[in-house]
């Protein structure tokens, strides 16, 4: 035991019971999420006809399932739509698998571009300033090359559109995991730690932001925030496309249509160098919500708790409270909700994640610096600038 002024300990003890609040406030704002989708009322979807749609996707690189992901798209229960895929050059191995993909469905409407005009640093959102260009509707739906969908994905992203004050539909995201450490635990952060972040933002403030593994969107939205040209120098174009349709007032919708995402195998130093980039990403575009975080963290609060309390039941009760209500949490948000199957076979991995998120919030104090494509960048308001001498400066990011 620590021996501290009994002030200094109560304190420590009370501080140490907000983020097992937050975890039952989490609980209840993934409940209410839940119980609203199960809603037919509240469902909206077309049933027959919808307005075409011009599905866009940046790309740079393949995995281990790029095919599959691709071929997603052109399996849509959805009656008029065209797909437009973009990489930067033409020796990039995705555009032979799009190729491949042209050949095997010719019934569908697909094209594949090749470079893109240069309007800031982020390769990918320059990658998007074309497409939308070239996309022929006037429903934009937006999703990376990692990113696979189900048949129904076009009929209930869509449907919101309806609504004028809709500007963007976004969407939760399951893993699909590579047998690889790193991989699932970047599966179970997301499902467990950050979407209970969103669902809360979505119950006390409303979404103010997108998610990039599916951003659905118009040409009229687009065209009242500047359009992508407008954030080609910012690192998180998905937090800039919410945040700018919410400030000039629409609103942003967070979808029941779920998508998945890969998880490839990673080393430790890109899964550090990942997390580190993810992190800075936040901090930097919600300072004071980032700030906040540090009061949501169960597992660090607990442990002092523990170590400084007074007497060994104490101790115990603030452990247990964080096993039942954390991974109870955890379970509701990415299991009830998400149907995340990784978080479903490892969820007492959990507590693992807790522990190296601590650290990598910490860590992103350190620098505005982040390592995206073998590049350094230095950001500031959220806008990147590659760092001299660290790898053809001028390349920008990528997808």
């Amino acid at each position: 035991m620590i021996h501290l002024h009994g002030g200094w300990i109560v304190a420590i003890l009370v501080v140490a019971t907000f983020p097992l609040i937050y975890c039952v406030l989490a609980a209840v704002a993934a409940w209410r999420f839940y119980a609203a989708g199960a809603h037919p009322k509240l469902q909206r979807s077309f049933a027959g006809s919808g307005p075409p749609v011009s599905i866009i996707k940046p790309l740079h690189g393949i995995d281990f399932a790029s095919y599959e992901n691709y071929q997603s798209f052109c399996q849509q229960d959805y009656p008029d739509y065209e797909i437009l895929f973009a990489v930067n050059e033409a020796a990039d191995p995705a555009a032979a698998v799009v190729q491949r993909l042209i050949e095997d469905y010719p019934q569908r409407q697909i094209r594949l571009l090749i470079g893109a005009e240069y309007f800031g640093a982020n390769r990918k959102v320059n990658s998007l300033a074309r497409l939308a260009r070239e996309a022929k509707h006037e429903i934009l739906a937006l999703s990376d090359g990692d990113v696979r969908v189900g048949p129904h994905y076009l009929r209930n992203v869509a449907a919101p559109l309806q609504d004028a004050n809709v500007g963007v539909v976004t969407s939760f995201y399951r893993g699909v995991t590579q047998r690889n450490f790193g991989a699932e635990l970047e599966a179970i952060g997301a499902a467990s730690g950050f979407f209970a972040g969103v669902l809360m933002a979505a119950w006390t403030e409303g979404i103010k932001f997108a998610l990039g593994a599916s951003v659905v969107t118009t040409k009229t939205w687009l065209r009242k925030i500047g359009g992508f040209e407008e954030i080609a120098a910012f690192l998180a174009d998905d937090y800039e496309i919410g945040k700018r349709v919410a400030d000039h007032g629409g609103r942003v919708v967070l979808s029941y249509e779920t998508v998945w995402t890969m998880y490839a195998a990673q080393t430790a130093r890109s899964f550090w160098e990942h997390q580190l980039r993810w992190a800075r990403t936040v901090r930097l575009c919600r300072p004071a919500s980032y700030l906040v975080l540090l009061f949501t963290q169960a597992l660090p609060w607990v442990v002092l708790a523990a170590v400084v309390a007074p007497r060994g039941w104490i101790a115990a009760a603030y452990l247990l409270a964080y096993v039942v209500l954390r991974l109870g949490m955890a379970w509701m948000v990415g299991v009830s909700v998400v149907g995340d199957e990784t978080l479903r076979r490892r969820w007492w991995l959990v507590p693992v994640w807790d522990a190296i998120y601590f650290v990598v919030w910490i860590a992103s104090f350190a620098s505005n610096h982040i390592v995206w494509g073998n590049v350094e960048y230095a950001v500031d308001h959220g806008r990147m600038k590659a760092v001299a001498g660290s790898k053809a400066a001028s390349t920008g990011a990528t997808a």
